[in-house]
This record gives structure tokens, sequence and C-alpha cells, in this order.
């Protein structure tokens, strides 16, 4: 069998390591990428520390991946050998739960997640389910489509499911690989936007991205900064900090939400009052569909600030990530392409 090149966790808590093991076959409704690009996520750590239900090892981590189909396991009426296409998180549903006879697929009770479930794009190849594939159009390189599939989905898909319209302020908290996504979806979708975020130095670039306001968490209070512009209709909250997440929520408008995307495990304390007092709301988000994230940012001109990383640096390329060090979002590209 022709072998690959792939990082793989071998248990929980064990490093990331090169290894050299068989191209997988695909099976029926699957297809085989060669892949070309795979982007660095808070999601991939999953691999390692192990809190993931149904997680088996070794496993193979990657979820932001775009590549071109080698092989088809079975016929289709819409994938063929040679189309490029993505896949991100969400890896697969079974079609027939109550969740996905509702359209709901995100919710299937038997969902798949990619680089969880069953090995990702952290190799040269990798098995994709025809149901989630995203086509990637000709106009977007590999290295930009990568993020898209899920910072992208996750960031503009969270905007759009808002309450926010034209005009409304958001503020973006966190100016990472998140982060800066949110502020060009955002202006895109015609919105006034505030970044927060710790320090001066990424104020220039909030600029660049397009932010109307910047306010430095360690010189000013951002909650009352944003109560000057009359509060925050929305606070997108993509920075993993929960102390400075629950300090944030006197920053929204009446009526306003926060809407968290990033992962943390700390608690956070705040008042009920606060919430009550101005029917205020705060909720998590993880939907969006990467096809919708991938068409608007063509047509808007969005695109993610990457730093390519070859496979063999995969482990560095996390380590950056997780210490906030890469600028902004952390792609794999394969050789050769």
């Amino acid at each position: 069998m022709a072998k690959m090149k792939a990082i793989q966790v071998s248990a929980p808590g064990e490093e990331y390591k090169l290894v050299h093991v068989e191209i997988p076959e695909p099976k029926q409704n699957e297809v085989l990428i060669k892949v070309q690009a795979c982007g660095i996520c808070h999601g991939d750590t999953l691999v390692r520390e192990g809190h993931y239900p149904g997680l088996t090892y070794p496993r193979i981590p990657g979820h932001e991946v775009v590549g071109i189909i080698e092989k088809l396991g079975s016929h289709s009426k819409y994938w063929e050998v040679g189309q490029r296409v993505g896949i991100g998180w969400h890896g697969g549903h079974c079609c027939y739960c109550k969740a996905c006879r509702a359209g709901e697929f995100g919710s299937c009770e038997n969902s798949l997640t990619t680089g969880l479930s069953f090995d990702g794009g952290y190799a040269e190849y990798m098995i994709g389910r025809m149901e989630v594939l995203t086509s990637i159009p000709e106009e977007l390189t590999s290295v930009d489509a990568a993020p898209l599939l899920c910072a992208g989905r996750t960031t503009y898909g969270a905007l759009k499911s808002s309450n926010l319209k034209g005009g409304d302020l958001v503020a973006i908290h966190g100016l990472g690989g998140l982060g800066h996504l949110a502020v060009q979806y955002a202006r895109k979708l015609g919105l006034k936007v505030a970044v927060i975020s710790r320090g001066k130095e990424k104020e220039a670039l909030a600029k660049q991205l397009g932010t109307h306001h910047y306010f430095d968490s360690t010189a000013v209070n951002p909650a009352q900064e944003l109560t000057k512009l009359g509060g925050a209709k929305a606070i997108l909250c993509t920075a993993p900090n929960s102390k400075e997440m629950a300090e944030l929520v006197n920053g929204l408008s009446r009526g306003g939400q926060m809407i968290i995307v990033t992962f943390t495990n700390e608690p956070m304390q705040l008042s009920p009052a606060i919430l009550s007092r101005g029917n205020r709301s705060i909720s998590g988000y993880t939907g969006g569909t990467p096809e919708e994230a991938v068409r608007f940012s063509l047509v808007s001109g969005v695109r993610p600030v990457v730093e390519v990383f070859p496979l063999e640096q995969a482990a560095l390329a996390v380590e950056k990530m997780m210490t906030a060090k890469v600028h902004f979002r952390a792609v794999l590209k394969m050789e050769g392409d």
C-alpha cells in the first residue's frame, strides 16, 4: 500500500508526531482528498487533551481542509475527480434523525467532527464524506480558503444570526485568528465596528481591517467606552478570557446580545441583574455553513491574514496559535501545492 506523511497523536497528552501511514481508501459516500492546505484551529488541541466524546487513537487532527478529490468511493452526481473541495468542523450527518429531518444537520444525533471523529487534514491525504464537501472557487487560493471553513464560517455565521442591522455598533472582543475575520465581515455587512484588544500594537492593523474604534483593554474600560457610544448592539467574543467577557456585558445596549464563539472552561461570573436591567442576553454560537462564508468572502474581498508552515512544523504552528504569536491564522501548506 502507498504511504503518506501525517501528523498524528497516539494518546491523550502525547506530542504531535510525524508518521508515515497508509493512504486511506474511500468507502460509500466518501472521497479521497489530496490535501493542499489545512488551517490550524484551537479545536484541534482537543486531540491532545482528549476532551471529546468518543475520541479514539491514534488520531490525525485538522478540520480546515482544502484539497483535490483524488478518488471517489461511490458514484456522485455532484463530485468528480479533480475538483477542489473543502471540509470544515462538521464532518458528516446521518440524514435520518429528527434534527436532520428538520434540516438542522449541525445538530445531528450521529454527527461526525473532522479531525476528531475521524482523521483530519494534518496529512497529505484524508477521507471526506460527500454530504459535507464545499466547492472552492478558483479565485481563492487553498491557503486563503482553508481558514474560511471554520474561523470564517463561525464569525460570519454569528454576525448573520444576530439581531444586528446596518449601522448598528458591534464590538469584536479579541483580534486574533477569529477576530480579524470578524472585523472584515462586520464592515462588509454595513456595521459600525469597535475592536477590544490588549495593548496598542494591534491598533494600526485593526484600523487597516476597517474598525471604527479601537479600545486597549489595558488602558481603558472597554464597557464604559462602548456605553459612551450608545452601547453595542452585539459583542462578538473571540478571545478566551471569561473575566473580560463578563466585564464587557455592561457595554451592551438595551436589548443587546453577547455572542461567544471562543472556547474556554473558565466560568463567567456576573450578576443576573446586569442582564435583566437592559433586557440583554448571552449565547454561544458554533453554527454557520462553510459554503456561505466562502461565497461571501469571495465577493466581498474578505481574506484571512495567514502565516504558512510546512506539514513537518505542525507542532510549532499549534504552539504559536495557542500563545497568540501567529499572525493571525496558521495554515499548513503541503509540498508541491
